[in-house]
């Protein structure tokens, strides 16, 4: 689910929570506090799964360098 869609739900419930609350309707109030809950939850998910996408990336570049490397040293000896 992307930030946008987060945002979208996380607003509806706000919404619900506030109409509840205007209206005297506990339960639609808390639906939408509930909604709010879900809403940051999925959106600490996606967060944390970029995060990780972005260190296994960063992983990646760092193992190629070093093995980039070590082939290079091999080149130099055989060039010697």
């Amino acid at each position: 689910m992307s930030d946008f869609e987060n945002t979208v739900d996380d607003l509806k419930g706000k919404a619900k929570e506030a109409i509840g609350e205007a209206t005297g309707n506990e339960s639609l109030a808390d639906e939408g506090k509930a909604d709010q809950v879900i809403a940051g939850v999925k959106d600490a998910v996606h967060n944390a799964g970029e995060s990780i996408k972005e260190a296994a990336e960063q992983a990646g570049e760092s193992i190629k360098d070093a093995a980039n490397k070590l082939i290079g040293s091999f080149k130099k000896d055989d060039d010697a």
